[in-house]
C-alpha cells in the first residue's frame, strides 16, 4: 500500500502545480485563482464562511460532491446525508 499512497500524493501535487501554473500564465489582471484542471476543480482564494457553508451544506445540489472551498478537488455535501 505504500506505493499507492505515494502515487496519490504525486497526483495531488501535480494537480496543484498544474492549477497554479494555469493561473500564473494568465495576465495578473485576469487571474481568478479558481477553475478546473484536467476536469478537477480548484480554488486558491482565501476561504470565507459563506463559501464553506455553500460547499459543505448545499441544499440546492443533487450531487454528493461539491468543489472544495480551498485547494484542489471536491468536498462532501453533508446536506445529502440528512436526506437519507
Amino acid at each position: 500500500m505504500h506505493w499507492f499512497n505515494r502515487a496519490i500524493l504525486i497526483a495531488a501535487a501535480l494537480l496543484v502545480g498544474k492549477a497554479l501554473l494555469q493561473e500564473l500564465q494568465r495576465p495578473a489582471a485576469d487571474r481568478t485563482w479558481t477553475g478546473r484542471t484536467f476536469g478537477v476543480p480548484y480554488d486558491f482564494r482565501p476561504p470565507t464562511l459563506s463559501r464553506l457553508r455553500a460547499a459543505w451544506w448545499d441544499s440546492e445540489s443533487q450531487g454528493w460532491l461539491t468543489p472544495r472551498t480551498f485547494g484542489v478537488g471536491w468536498s462532501v455535501n453533508l446536506h445529502k446525508f440528512t436526506r437519507r
